[in-house]
């Protein structure tokens, strides 16, 4: 029996805040990687409450979600596992600085677009740099993109 092919969706958010971008150092697989705040989508969550909710638990911050970015397709040459990623941008309302973060998040930090760039090495995906680089462009889509059709969403 064959198991059916399921992309994983996942959602990220870019903030910018005094020219600096918020990303977190993770530990993942024994390496400490650079990514956007990022995660999975929860059964009965909508993508914009998954960004609002993987910010805050990854990063302290609470945010309010501005625009979709990109939605974007990508398989990870490492594990040859698909993701489909809706990237977002938000504005940072408030920080949590006693908070616990994720399981594997070792800190959140800001870094400018020519930090991250030195990091490439260290990025989790491709994704992490160009979708700031859209961003920095003025790639937008209102957020109305999006229809939600299920009685109960998160």
């Amino acid at each position: 029996m064959n198991t059916p092919w399921i992309p994983h969706v996942t959602v990220a958010t870019i903030v910018e805040k005094d020219r600096k971008f918020l990303m977190v150092e993770e530990d993942l697989h024994d390496k400490q990687l650079i990514n956007q705040p990022a995660g999975h989508l929860d059964e009965g969550e909508t993508l914009v409450n998954a960004a609002i909710r993987e910010t805050l638990e990854e990063t302290a911050w609470q945010v309010k979600i501005d625009h979709l970015i990109e939605f974007a397709q990508w398989t990870s040459p490492n594990s040859d596992t698909h993701f489909l990623r809706a990237c977002f941008a938000g504005t940072a309302i408030k920080h949590f600085p006693g908070q616990k973060l994720d399981d594997g998040i070792i800190r959140a930090l800001w870094m400018s677009r020519d930090e991250v760039e030195q990091n490439s090495h260290r990025l989790r995906s491709p994704l992490v740099l160009e979708h700031i680089d859209h961003y920095i462009a003025g790639k937008k889509f209102d957020l109305n993109f999006f229809s939600y059709y299920d009685k109960e969403q998160k």
